[in-house]
């Protein structure tokens, strides 16, 4: 899945502040410390050299021993004070205030240690906001039932199973028994991460797609959170499918997860999808089809295409209707074309 640009902005920021505290690091165990490859770190440590303050001279750029890089070992020589402790302004003391106070809405699924790490920020952001934090008043709402939520909030912090009625991407309705591990949210969703009893795996469920929950008198067995637990990414044995789109459709690589990305020539770029719903591409396609300029394999252009005609053809009888003779004067031009998610 392509990083974010923010994502790999914070990494290189603690990396100024680890390399700060540690001299002679071998890119290995920078790579280790921060999750990435040492690749990555090489990539992130060329981006950095040629970071500054403005005038971006020579002595105004962060800087590396270039020796000592070019052993494997990296050496920050020039921080350009980046890990100084930064004051912050009303505003921005304000605004951290209310997203650790919304972070209370997940507070159930935490474990005691996150629990305790959110309490102390918070406590600590409250009193250096001072009378600004007072009139903070945030509630995330998590989306789903609430009678869902209340079994979801009630199963995680007393250890207790699930029984979940879930209805799927491709609107199919299917009872299943889970271990709650966690509640998430992610672009402007909240998800359960869950242990499927069932398929003996991890699982993420849409709450808003959680039908009905029933706290079981049975408590959840104990399993370990895969480490991309928070991130969703794709089924690796699920269907690969490429598509080719113009720039201006960007937005997908955002709000979706894939698996790579390739820039083209001519300012277009592709990527590849790991598919385990069909519909749910389908969807997905159409909502960008002024944007698609190829699909790979055929086949699944092919059901696309066919998708898209369908549901052109479900509005035929209306505009017959409408050009029909007696038929009210404009009444053709007032029958709506289909969205691309109602297509």
């Amino acid at each position: 899945m392509p990083e974010r640009a923010s994502d790999r902005l914070v990494r290189m920021l603690g990396m100024i502040a680890y390399l700060e505290r540690h001299e002679d690091v071998r890119v290995e165990e920078v790579a280790a410390q921060f999750g990435v490859t040492p690749e990555q770190v090489m990539a992130d440590v060329d981006t950095l050299w040629v970071t500054g303050t403005p005038g971006y001279l020579p002595d105004d750029l962060i800087d590396f021993d270039a020796a000592s890089y070019e052993q494997g070992v990296v050496r920050l020589t020039e921080g350009r004070g980046v890990t100084r402790p930064l004051r912050l302004g009303p505003r921005e003391a304000v605004a951290l205030v209310a997203a650790l106070r919304a972070l209370a809405a997940l507070r159930p699924a935490l474990d005691p240690a996150r629990a305790a790490v959110l309490d102390s920020a918070l406590a600590k952001v409250q009193a250096a906001a001072g009378d600004a934090a007072a009139g903070v008043d945030v509630e995330l709402q998590v989306n789903g039932r609430p009678e869902v939520v209340a079994a979801v909030g009630a199963a995680l912090s007393g250890r207790r199973r699930l029984l979940l009625r879930y209805v799927d991407a491709s609107d199919v309705t299917s009872e299943r028994e889970v271990d709650p591990l966690r509640l998430v949210t992610q672009d402007e969703r909240s998800y359960l991460i869950g242990w499927s009893v069932e398929a003996d795996a991890e699982r993420r469920f849409r709450m808003d797609r959680i039908v009905a929950a029933t706290v079981l008198d049975a408590p959840a067995d104990a399993h370990a959170l895969s480490p991309d637990a928070d991130e969703f990414s794709p089924d690796p044995d699920a269907d690969l499918v490429t598509v080719r789109l113009a720039g201006r459709a960007r937005w997908v690589v955002e709000s979706v997860p894939v698996e790579a990305t390739r820039e083209l020539a001519d300012g277009s770029f592709e990527v590849d999808l790991r598919v385990v719903q069909p519909a749910w591409l389908r969807h997905l396609l159409l909502q960008a089809a002024d944007e698609v300029l190829d699909v790979r394999p055929p086949h699944v252009a092919r059901e696309v295409a066919e998708a898209a005609r369908a549901a052109l053809a479900a509005y035929g009888p209306l505009l017959a209707a409408a050009d029909a003779p007696g038929a009210p004067a404009g009444a053709a031009a007032a029958v709506p074309g289909p969205t691309a998610e109602e297509a």
